[in-house]
């Protein structure tokens, strides 16, 4: 199984971008898919994650209303909608696979490995 994210990018406070996580040879009855960001000296922390068999999603409070998670089938493809971005947002990006997901919980995969990710850094 394979996940790339991309979309990153420089933008301003206030403005728009949207993430891409593609899968290939990803099972998505057995697994979720999340979305899970990393600024310099920070913990890693969950941004947003999805079970597309039942629509469950959690979103981190720091990013409700301005964020949304979505599927499309038939490019295989987990999207991350960010609106309203803020200095804050500004982070490596990446999507991973988990096993579980709550409307207020998401666990942090642990892997050897996070890849490269995809930068979001939002300008004041």
């Amino acid at each position: 199984a394979q996940l790339v994210e991309s979309g990153g990018g420089l933008v301003q406070a206030g403005e728009s971008l949207r993430l891409s996580c593609v899968a290939s040879e990803f099972s998505f009855d057995d697994f979720g898919i999340g979305w899970f960001r990393q600024a310099p000296g920070k913990e890693r922390e969950a941004v947003s994650c999805i079970v597309v068999d039942d629509d469950r999603l959690y979103y981190a409070n720091s990013v409700k209303g301005r964020f949304t998670t979505s599927f499309d089938n038939t490019k295989n493809t987990v999207y991350l909608q960010m609106n309203s971005l803020r200095p804050e947002d500004t982070a490596v990006y990446h999507c991973a696979a988990v096993t579980f997901v709550d409307t207020d919980y998401c666990p942090i995969p642990d892997l050897t490995s996070w890849g490269q990710g995809t930068q979001v850094t939002v300008s004041s």
